[in-house]
C-alpha cells in the first residue's frame, strides 16, 4: 500500500462524539423553536401606534390611515395616532418611518410614491429595502379628464386631435414626479402623443386650473375628480384601471377605449421598518386583512371610492417590487425630475 493509499483511508468516527453533536443540534433546534413560540406569544402592541402619513391631511392616504387607526382600536385595543408628515414629495415622512424603532409601534401608510421615489430621486435618505411590506390596503383608479373646450367625446377622438397637434396642448399634474405626472407620461409613451407638462402643488390647484381652462388634460385620482365630472365641468373619457370603476360603470378603461394594455392605478399600503419582527408583520397583516372584510370598515373605503384588496406580506412585497421597476422604466423614458 502506498502512502497515498493510506491517506485515503476513512478516519475512524468516535460514536460518542457523534451522539454529542446530535444532542447539541437537537438542543439548538428546541431552543430556536422555544424562542419563536415566546416571540409569537409576546404582547403586542403595548402602547399607542404611530401611523405616519407622508402627505398633508385629506385624500386616499388619510382615508387608509384612519382605517388602520380604527383597526388598531378594534383588534388590539390600542389607539392609532395618525401623524401627517408632508414634505419633499413624501420623502420626509417616509424617512422618519424608515428610521423608527422596528418594534411594530410605527407604521407607514403611503401610496405609489414608495415605488416611484426610488428612481425619481438621485439621493434618498432611505430605500424601499428599508421597509417590510406589511399589507396592501386598497386601490382606486385614475380617470382621464379633459376640458370641455377640447370638444372630444372619446379616447379615439382625443388621440386624433393630440397626434395632429403635438406639443400644442397642456396637461396638469399634482407635481413633478407624482402619480398624475407619471400616468400622463406613460399615456404619451404608449400613444405617441406629446403635451406640455404644467405641474402644480397638489390636486386642488391642478383641478382648479383644468376646470378654468388654463390646461386641457389631466389623469387624476377618480374620487377627487368625480364632482367635476358629474357637474359637467370636466369631460371624463376613460379610467386607468384593469376593470371599470363601480361609481362610473359606463366609462370604459383606457385599455378598452383605444390604448391596449394601459393600466395605472393608485394603491395604498402599510409598511414597517425592515427589521420589524416577522411575527409582528404577520399579526398586522392578518388583522388588516380581517378588517378589510368587516362590513362597516369596508364600507368606509368603498364609499370613498377605494377598493379593498387583501394580500399576504409576500404578495405585497412582490407587488411593490414590480411597481418599483415599472416606475423606473417610465421615469427613465420620460426624464421626469422632482421639483
Amino acid at each position: 500500500m502506498t502512502q497515498n493509499d493510506k491517506s485515503r483511508r476513512p478516519v475512524p468516527v468516535d460514536p460518542l462524539a457523534g451522539r454529542a453533536a446530535l444532542a447539541a443540534l437537537a438542543a439548538t433546534t428546541l431552543l430556536t423553536a422555544a424562542c419563536a413560540t415566546r416571540a409569537a406569544d409576546a404582547p403586542y402592541p403595548t402602547r399607542p401606534i404611530r401611523i405616519i402619513v407622508p402627505f398633508a391631511p385629506g385624500g386616499g392616504n388619510d382615508i387608509a390611515a384612519r382605517f388602520i387607526a380604527q383597526m388598531f382600536q378594534d383588534s388590539f385595543g390600542q389607539q392609532g395616532l395618525v401623524d401627517n408628515r408632508p414634505g419633499a414629495g413624501s420623502t420626509l415622512g417616509t424617512a422618519i418611518a424608515a428610521q423608527a424603532q422596528p418594534d411594530g409601534h410605527t407604521i407607514l401608510i403611503t401610496h405609489n410614491a414608495i415605488a416611484i421615489n426610488e428612481s425619481l430621486y438621485a439621493k434618498l435618505p432611505y430605500s424601499v429595502r428599508d421597509f417590510a411590506q406589511v399589507a396592501f390596503i386598497a386601490e382606486t383608479t385614475n380617470v382621464l379628464v379633459v376640458h370641455p373646450s377640447m370638444n372630444v367625446k372619446s379616447v379615439k377622438e382625443l388621440l386624433v386631435l393630440l397626434r395632429s397637434k403635438k406639443g400644442v396642448f397642456n396637461y396638469a399634474s399634482t407635481g413633478a414626479g407624482g402619480t398624475s405626472h407619471l400616468a400622463a407620461e406613460y399615456f404619451m409613451q404608449m400613444t405617441g402623443t406629446d403635451m406640455v407638462h404644467v405641474p402644480y402643488k397638489g390636486t386642488g390647484p391642478a383641478l382648479a386650473d383644468l376646470v378654468g381652462g388654463a390646461t386641457q388634460f389631466m389623469i387624476s385620482g377618480a374620487p377627487g375628480t368625480l364632482g367635476f365630472i358629474k357637474g359637467n365641468r370636466l369631460v371624463a373619457l376613460a379610467t386607468t384601471g384593469a376593470k371599470r370603476w363601480a361609481q362610473l360603470p359606463d366609462l370604459p378603461t383606457l385599455s378598452e377605449a383605444g390604448v391596449p394594455g394601459y393600466q395605472f392605478d393608485l394603491w395604498y399600503g402599510a409598511h414597517a421598518p425592515a427589521k420589524t419582527p416577522r411575527y409582528i408583520v404577520n399579526r398586522l397583516n392578518a388583522e388588516i386583512n380581517k378588517s378589510l372584510k368587516v362590513p362597516a370598515l369596508r364600507a368606509r373605503l368603498v364609499d370613498a371610492g377605494l377598493d379593498p384588496v387583501p394580500m399576504s406580506p409576500e404578495e405585497f412585497t412582490k407587488f411593490v417590487r414590480i411597481e418599483t421597476e415599472r416606475a423606473r422604466k417610465i421615469i427613465q423614458a420620460s426624464g421626469a425630475k422632482p421639483e
